[in-house]
């Protein structure tokens, strides 16, 4: 750091002439407080000033002899306010009533809210840290965070937040400060600590930046010892000063001051900086020219309370220029030691009135001259509510720092090509992150080990991920707070090291900067992602991030052994992203109808439950899972379970088979089947066009109830059916029914046989669609199933799948119907569609299952024109022809497989009565499922049910129109 210090010498010029004219703190040039502050001053006895200059520590948890301690402080020694540590939102407000009530002149109330009250306090929100705000180039969302931070204050009754911290952390072994600073760049702390602190102020929070003159560059915390800094006076004016000067003269309103021994400012023998006159007095008052309130540093802490005794103590932090003596240790003692250097001369009586009356005057401006009851109704959803959050991962996802990414390899690209491993290094088991990868490679593999492991281990888990492709490698640090050691254990590195002499490894760090140092060398990981902390916003952006669903913004905010200070890749977008309502501009409040709808389909039993995604300008805005598998409300819908998609799997799988085709040239939609299909000369199928057939306009029947064929007097035929698997009977339809291997072709001839409609007008048929399944694999000469896996899922890093009951896939699928006229059985894992179950579980018209999520990446896809990922699927040409309405010139309404909106006079349709753009497109299944795109915005939606449990008679959500009745929720939100 030290060899930088030329260059910030020039840099302070410029600087400083950038803050050209000085501001004073508001409070303390306010005209108006004149009146309340000169009536208080006028009936005070010198013992009531000099309490006004104390300011003690408070405890929600604690007990009644505590708070009969604070009371007894405030009647009988008037002190000037409360520092509140430790408790809880409600138990602090009612401290802060109650103590208010007693108070002759109201009090001053602070608290550490460093990352917001939850320093403190419980059940209030956690914000980052300050190293993790200091990557952050966007210097408004630091304003943002400080009106927050001020607004929290506030609803607790806290008048002073006791932030920015405005050291500039240049000793990466600073054991107190470090992560709790914006960083090691003087300007860069600077510009940050003036944002948090102007948001503060300007929402009538106090802020104090401390802790003066540079508590950075130390190795040792002064809670426990007197620290000493022996920087010369230059490196710290160039250095440290630089965020002080700054704030001064933007108006800061409070400095602390720190226990430090800084021989060139002050080489009185452990002489710590807040008992200093040079220091308080000389620089930072006269030569500093600040004007507002002079906190002292915790007068408990060792760095002041081995050396002078209670009493003593506070009177040589009052003559060094302090206004506030923070965390006295003995109230009393105190007052009559000041009284006595009074009488004595070291200080005067006007002394004390000036100082009383600036915390009085800054009291005035805090609003304390009209304090009313805080009200604790409400409180902690003022505290926790859906801003707050939002606020929270903007935060977040703006930090987060990749530092290298060899060949690009950020995003990853060509899922299908690479087997993956997660292996999470933690103190702890953390698979939050992992969960977060599996939204966008379904197939990824965990595995974890503890930091601290043993050479067996990880000799072990090195076995284990050997072969696979790449490894991303997490490594997670203690996030209880911000001065845990973030140190990685040698055992760590060498496994780290080793990984990479076998694997291509994405490294994603979720701690300090600074633990890098424990690092042998960086560069043999093909990526470096710097999360800085092991929160759950940090494990969702940073998959995200891996993954192309966000881009790279952060920059270091400090300089280690393989890295520089504003080192910061970019990255780019190439999948979802998941975010809130928020980043979209929409009002989260009119959501709240779509929660409602899907609860009461849950509550009149229209579905047992459901998962419900939307997306706008590719950003998941809302997901959300609701009920239950079964009515029986043993297991809890979630984002991993997989649905019957029943004829939503016309539009992916044979439709998009069907597109790749076209574009390949090997198709067109006024192709006929007879070219693709050996049809006998006289048969009605051989000139029928993809197009017609696509459109349901080919004259072809609706449905063929094949499985009665195949019963004997309600039951199963004895000579098509066999409970168990043999060579004859290997076509599984449902547990222990195999049908025999001969039937799928029956079920084709029968297709193939039946006969046409006499006119050619639009009827649904699910007919069409097993005879495109014989002309796919005809052509690809690969298993229906096999196709879908490699052309699509594979790419795109999907759970959807045919056949989720097939061995060596362990999924959470939801059941159907239970099936009393063909099965006897509840149908589960397998597809509820009888026909598709006779041709084995995959049919071009049924047969997927998948989760909300997998849809919504495979329709994001066809609203790309084709492309997601970094692969192009489809032309934009071949999409844009497959999605328009094809036969619009009749009251046909359908495109090629996808389904439309209404035409103009009809009714029904998949979409809401909501005015959808015409380009709009989609399909619905039987068993409650729809997914919707709207290219015009942006939009796609996605909901699935099961609604035909426990059986298909139940129309509930038909009749009540549950999924339009959700879609138009969405319009009128997007909108």
């Amino acid at each position: 750091m030290k060899k930088y210090c030329l260059f910030l010498i020039i840099f302070s010029f410029f600087f400083s002439f950038s803050y050209a004219n000085d501001k004073t703190p508001d409070f303390s040039s306010e005209v108006s407080d004149s009146l309340w502050v000169d009536s208080l001053m006028s009936t005070m006895s010198i013992d009531q000033k000099i309490g006004q200059l104390f300011m003690v520590a408070a405890y929600s948890n604690k007990n009644q002899q505590h708070i009969d301690f604070i009371k007894d402080l405030i009647e009988n020694y008037q002190i000037g306010g409360l520092m509140f540590m430790q408790g809880g939102p409600i138990r602090q407000v009612n401290l802060v009533n109650q103590f208010q009530s007693i108070s002759r002149v109201p009090l001053m109330i602070a608290q550490d809210a460093e990352w917001g009250p939850s320093m403190r306090i419980d059940s209030t929100v956690r914000f980052p840290w300050q190293m993790t705000l200091g990557a952050i180039t966007n210097n408004d969302l630091i304003y943002e965070f400080g009106q927050e931070v001020a607004r929290q204050c506030k609803r607790l009754g806290v008048n002073i937040n006791f932030a920015p911290v405005v050291d500039v952390n240049s000793n990466p072994d600073n054991p107190i400060i470090n992560n709790r600073s914006f960083g090691e760049n003087p300007y860069n702390v600077a510009q940050k600590s003036i944002a948090y602190m102007q948001g503060m102020q300007d929402a009538v929070v106090m802020a104090c930046a401390k802790h003066f003159p540079g508590h950075g560059d130390t190795d040792s915390d002064s809670h426990k010892t007197l620290p000493t800094i022996n920087n010369s006076k230059e490196y710290i004016d160039t250095v440290d000063l630089v965020p002080f000067k700054a704030l001064i003269q933007k108006g800061v309103g409070s400095i602390m001051v720190a226990h430090l021994f800084i021989p060139s400012l002050d080489d009185s023998d452990t002489v710590a900086s807040t008992l200093s006159p040079k220091i308080v007095d000389g620089l930072l008052k006269e030569e500093l020219g600040f004007k507002g309130l002079v906190f002292t540093d915790a007068l408990n802490m060792k760095g002041v309370s081995d050396y002078f005794e209670a009493g003593n103590l506070d009177v040589k932090a009052l003559l060094a220029g302090n206004d506030v003596l923070l965390f006295s240790e003995d109230v009393p003692k105190a007052i009559q030691k000041i009284k006595e250097a009074i009488a004595n001369k070291l200080i005067s009586e006007e002394e004390i009135n000036a100082r009383c009356k600036k915390i009085l005057k800054a009291k005035y401006w805090m609003g304390l001259s009209d304090f009313k009851k805080i009200q604790t109704k409400g409180l902690y959803q003022d505290l926790n509510n859906s801003k707050v959050d939002y606020l929270n991962k903007k935060l977040v996802k703006n930090s987060i720092t990749l530092l290298q990414n060899n060949n690009d390899i950020i995003p990853l690209k060509g899922l299908d090509t690479l087997k993956t491993a997660a292996l999470c290094i933690g103190t702890e088991e953390d698979v939050g992150f992992y969960e977060y990868l599996k939204r966008y490679d379904s197939s990824i593999d965990y595995f974890y080990i503890n930091e601290f492991h043993s050479e067996e281990q990880r000799t072990k888990i090195l076995k284990q991920l050997f072969g696979y492709d790449l490894v991303i490698a997490s490594l997670h640090k203690s996030n209880a707070n911000a001065w845990k050691s973030f140190h990685i254990d040698q055992s760590t590195d060498i496994l780290l090291q080793s990984l990479a002499m076998q694997n291509r490894v994405v490294l994603n760090i979720f701690a300090n900067p600074y633990s890098i140092n424990d690092l042998l060398m960086t560069y043999a990981f093909d990526a470096l992602i710097m999360s800085y902390q092991n929160s759950d916003y940090a494990h969702d952006y940073s998959a995200q991030l891996i993954y192309g669903g966000i881009i790279a913004k952060g920059k270091l905010p400090v300089s280690n052994q393989h890295f520089n200070y504003g080192d910061g890749l970019s990255s780019s977008k190439i999948r979802l992203s998941y975010g809130v309502p928020n980043d979209l501009g929409i009002d989260d409040k009119m959501l709240k109808k779509v929660d409602s709808i899907a609860r009461y389909a849950v509550e009149i039993e229209a579905t047992p439950g459901c998962q419900i995604m939307a997306i706008k300008d590719g950003v998941v805005f809302y997901n959300k899972n609701f009920g239950h598998h079964t009515y029986k409300n043993s297991i809890e819908v979630k984002s991993e379970d997989l649905y019957d998609i029943a004829s939503i799997t016309k539009i992916t799988s044979s439709v998009p088979f069907l597109m790749k085709m076209v574009d390949d040239g090997s198709l067109s939609l006024n192709d006929e089947l007879g070219e693709f299909i050996s049809f006998s000369d006289t048969s009605s199928k051989k000139h029928l066009t993809f197009r017609e057939i696509l459109a349901h306009q080919s004259g072809l029947q609706s449905w063929i109830p094949f499985y009665k064929k195949t019963l004997e007097s309600g039951k199963l035929r004895d000579t098509l059916y066999d409970t168990i698997r043999t060579t004859s009977h290997n076509v599984m339809v449902a547990d222990q029914i195999y049908l025999h291997k001969d039937y799928p072709d029956s079920i084709l001839q029968q297709v193939i046989n039946s006969k046409l409609k006499e006119e050619k007008k639009y009827l649904y048929s699910d007919l069409g669609y097993y005879l495109i399944k014989e002309v796919i694999e005809n052509y690809y000469e690969v298993e229906f199933e096999v196709l879908f896996d490699s052309l699509f899922a594979n790419k795109l890093g999907l759970s959807m799948t045919f056949l989720p009951n097939k061995e060596n896939k362990s999924l959470s699928v939801v059941p159907t119907e239970f099936d009393y006229y063909f099965r006897s059985q509840l149908v589960s894992a397998h597809v509820h569609d009888m026909g598709a179950a006779m041709l084995g579980g995959v049919g071009g018209h049924a047969g997927i299952f998948a989760s909300a999520n997998d849809l919504a990446i495979f329709m994001q896809m066809y609203l790309q024109k084709g492309a997601y990922g970094g692969h192009q699927f489809f032309t934009e040409a071949t999409v844009n022809e497959f999605t328009k309405c094809q036969f619009c010139e009749g009251e046909n309404r359908r495109g090629a497989g996808f389904d439309k909106a209404v035409l103009e006079n009809q009714e029904g349709g998949p979409a809401c009565d909501c005015n959808p753009s015409s380009k709009s497109f989609g399909h619905s299944g039987f068993t409650g499922t729809l997914v919707w795109v709207d290219p015009d915005e942006h939009f796609v939606y996605v909901f699935l049910s099961n609604r035909i449990h426990p059986t298909s008679d139940n129309k509930k959500l038909l009749e009540e129109n549950i999924r339009t009745e959700i879609m138009h929720k969405f319009y009128d939100a997007i909108r």
